[in-house]
């Protein structure tokens, strides 16, 4: 099944939005959860070819899933809300409800960047000093590749 296409910037920023909303009815560490893994989206918004970027963005919306659903479990109030702190509330439930399609979305942008499930690599233009095109023969003088000796 072939994902729409969704810029990163605009999971940021709906997530954004729906997270201000939420901290008017949740204070203390939902908003510090949850401002901490957008922090990591836009290091990945800045960083496009990076891997670690993204993947640790991944791992936070997914952490924050579960976070989320304790922290609405335990601090949602069924009585003593007023109308704009159940808009906030509404708020923070809908960004849980769409963190999983964010997954989903950003995992597919890992995979556009190289990620795997393993030990990241980052993609570079530069050789690397262990690098498997190494001379066969690093000591061989001017005779192994093919140059007579020069004459003093």
């Amino acid at each position: 099944m072939e994902l729409p296409t969704v810029n990163l910037k605009t999971i940021l920023l709906v997530h954004w939005l729906l997270t201000t909303w939420g901290c008017i009815a949740f204070e203390g560490p939902y908003p510090w959860a949850n401002f901490t893994i957008l922090a990591l989206g836009v290091w990945a918004v800045a960083q496009r070819d990076s891997i670690d970027a993204i993947s640790l963005f991944l791992g936070g919306l997914a952490a924050t899933i579960f976070l989320d659903i304790v922290h609405i479990s335990i601090f949602y109030q069924r009585t003593g809300f007023s109308d704009t702190e159940r808009f906030g509330a509404g708020m923070a439930i809908l960004s849980l409800l769409l963190k999983p399609l964010s997954c989903c979305f950003v995992y597919h942008m890992y995979r556009e960047r190289g990620g795997f499930l393993g030990p990241s690599q980052e993609r570079s233009d530069y050789q690397t000093i262990d690098s498997p095109e190494a001379p066969a023969d690093p000591f061989g003088g001017s005779e192994s590749r093919g140059h007579a000796p020069q004459g003093y």
